[in-house]
């Protein structure tokens, strides 16, 4: 579990990050004014002078890129909404039930064998699709659940809005965790003894084991989940934070229109979008047609959110893509309003590597 540190400490950074950007640009403007320094390059060190102009150059550039990503993107917050209720103790039981094996049908699977979230792992099982309690092959590819307490569309069909709606969904999916019924869960939790000391510290004034506080349980647990990113750092105002290669990749992302679909601070994760092109996919997966019956949802899949997909492959709603630059590639040609080159693509995944979690690497 990744906990991002609290405002103060950013606050604090970002003003400790600005001061030295400005003494190093105050720094390198007074010696660039200075006659007889100017002299002494010119005769002795016009290499390092150079060096310092580029220095000159990519600072502003970086102050540029900022300032365009804190606009258009913004950082993510240090909790998602809804968390000012979650307690240690609600997030200490939800994080029980999230790993508890016994709460499937076969009894060796829980919530973290397709979320997997401890050591480096990214929250998701890296299949092109999971496989339930009996071998089922699941329809579509595990998305990770880190940060998943900041969306307000769940499931790529977009069939659950909160959390609390959802928590209860995988236990008794038939091709999931194939639990019978609600009743049957709540059962297997009444049955444990060691719940009962969970639920009282968790809930004092009400500690029954049932729907609604496994469900508040398990969404506090899940708002927890929150990543860490160097790109966030950069957004609140390390300008230094980011190699050449990263702000040109930053930069392509937000001149070629990534933003019009993956936006916010997520980056994506919050909205849907149509997937016609049997080039993108296999077509036979109709989304949120098949949960609402609507034709006009034929082909709407949740937008995924971009943080941590370096470590989240593969790609696409059946997880048929493994390698992010054909993702881009194939994406380029449906979305994006031109062309990228090769060497373009490149830049684009060394800036989304800046996305991932700084403890994680799957």
């Amino acid at each position: 579990m990744v906990i991002m540190g609290s405002t103060v400490t950013k606050k604090a950074n970002t003003k400790v990050n600005f001061l030295i950007q400005f003494y190093l640009i105050l720094t390198f403007v007074c010696i660039s004014n200075c006659q007889d320094f100017r002299v002494y390059y010119n005769d002795n060190n016009q290499f390092q002078y150079l060096i310092s102009i580029q220095f000159f150059n990519d600072i502003s550039f970086a102050s540029d890129l900022q300032q365009r990503a804190k606009n258009q993107i913004g950082s993510l917050p240090n909790s998602p909404p809804g968390s000012e209720d979650d307690t240690d103790a609600k997030i200490k039981l939800g994080n029980k039930l999230f790993r508890d094996i016994n709460l499937s049908a076969n009894q060796i699977q829980a919530c973290v064998t397709c979320h997997p979230i401890d050591g480096r792992s990214a929250g998701m099982d890296r299949q092109t699709t999971p496989r339930g309690t009996f071998g089922q092959l699941g329809k579509r590819n595990t998305p990770t659940i880190l940060n998943v307490g900041f969306n307000s569309v769940l499931f790529w069909d977009g069939r659950r809005n909160s959390l609390y709606d959802q928590a209860i969904d995988p236990f008794i999916n038939p091709i999931e965790m194939s639990l019978s019924s609600e009743s049957e869960l709540i059962q297997k939790i009444q049955n444990d003894p060691s719940y009962s000391e969970y639920f009282v510290r968790a809930f004092p004034s009400n500690p029954n084991i049932n729907l609604h506080n496994v469900r508040l349980s398990l969404a506090s647990f899940e708002r927890s989940l929150v990543s860490n990113s160097k790109f966030d750092d950069f957004v609140m105002g390390n300008l230094l934070i980011f190699n050449r290669q990263e702000l040109e990749g930053l930069n392509i992302f937000l001149e070629v229109g990534c933003t019009n679909c993956h936006s916010g601070y997520l980056l994506g994760g919050n909205n849907l979008s149509k997937l016609e092109s049997s080039f993108l996919y296999n077509p036979n997966d109709f989304g949120k047609f098949e949960v609402t019956g609507d034709s006009n949802d034929r082909y709407l899949f949740k937008i995924p959110s971009l943080r941590n997909v370096t470590l989240t492959q593969p790609y696409f709603h059946d997880g048929s893509v493994t390698s992010l630059k054909e993702t881009i590639e194939r994406m380029n040609e449906y979305k994006l309003n031109r062309r990228l080159a090769s060497s373009e693509i490149d830049l684009l995944i060394v800036f989304l590597k800046t996305l991932s979690d700084k403890t994680k690497s799957n």
